[in-house]
C-alpha cells in the first residue's frame, strides 16, 4: 500500500504527496478544482454535450490515485439516468484504508461518505455495479502491459504523476497504446501541456487541443483520436 502524507489543498480539500515518487497527487491550488476543470468538464461533460455521445459512455483512467475522478463520475452519472456509465482504472500502488478514511471529499462535496467509500472498498478485477447506471473496474496491474478487456473507450482521463516522475507514462509507445484503446473519435484529458508530450500524441495519431488549465496552470491537453474512416 502507498503509505503518503495528507494536505489540504487551496480549495479546502485534500490531496496527497506520494511518498513513493515524491509528488503530489493533486495541484495545491486545488484537488476539486483541478478534477473538476480537467477531467469532467474538459472531459466528461464536453463527451456528454456532444453528438458523438451515446447510451454508454465508456471511461479509462490511469491511474486511480485518491478516487477523486471516480467519485465524480459517479456522481455524474446519478444526473444522466438514461446513459451507462463503465468505468475502468488503473493503479498499481492503491493508499492504505487509514488515508482513504482522512480524505475529506464526502464533507467538501456534501454527500455521504459511504459514496465515496464504496469505491475504495470494491473488489479490484471485477466489475462492481455502484449504481444502476455506473459500473466501476479497479485494475490493480501496469497499465502499459495490461492487454485485457481492451474495448473501444471513449474517454481516457489520462491523470499520471507527471512526465518527469513517471516518464514511461507519456512517451510515444504508451500514447499510442491509449489510441488503441480508445474508438475513433475517442477523446483524452489531462492536465499535462509539456510540448514533447503534445509531440508524442501527434504521432501516436491524435489531434491535440491546448485549453486553459485549471488554477495555477496555464494550459491542459484534450486529444482527439483521428477517425480514418
Amino acid at each position: 500500500m502507498e503509505q503518503s502524507e495528507l494536505l489540504t489543498t487551496d480549495d479546502g480539500s485534500h490531496s496527497l504527496r506520494s511518498a513513493r515518487f515524491g509528488v503530489n497527487y493533486h495541484s495545491t491550488h486545488g484537488a476539486l478544482r483541478e478534477s473538476h476543470h480537467v477531467f469532467m468538464q474538459a472531459g466528461l461533460s464536453d463527451w456528454l454535450n456532444s453528438p458523438k455521445a451515446g447510451s454508454t459512455v465508456r471511461i479509462l483512467e490511469l491511474g486511480f490515485g485518491t478516487g477523486l475522478n471516480a467519485l465524480l463520475a459517479r456522481e455524474t452519472a446519478r444526473h444522466h439516468p438514461d446513459i451507462s456509465f463503465v468505468y475502468t482504472t488503473y493503479e498499481r500502488y492503491p493508499i492504505s484504508e487509514d488515508l482513504v478514511g482522512q480524505l475529506n471529499y464526502p464533507e467538501v462535496l456534501g454527500i455521504g461518505r459511504d459514496r465515496f467509500d464504496e469505491i475504495h472498498t470494491a473488489a479490484w478485477e471485477v466489475e462492481v455495479p455502484l449504481e444502476p447506471n455506473f459500473v466501476l473496474l479497479k485494475r490493480r496491474a501496469d497499465f502499459l502491459t495490461d492487454d485485457r478487456g481492451a474495448v473501444h473507450d471513449d474517454l481516457i482521463f489520462y491523470d499520471a504523476f507527471a512526465p518527469e516522475n513517471q516518464p514511461e507514462l507519456w512517451t510515444v509507445e504508451a500514447m499510442r497504446r491509449c489510441a488503441r484503446r480508445l474508438r475513433p473519435g475517442g477523446v483524452l484529458v489531462t492536465y499535462c501541456a509539456k510540448g514533447q508530450f503534445k509531440r508524442n500524441l501527434r504521432a501516436a495519431g491524435f489531434r491535440v487541443e491546448a485549453l486553459p488549465g485549471p488554477p495555477g496552470k496555464r494550459e491542459m491537453t484534450r486529444a482527439h483520436l483521428i477517425d480514418l474512416a
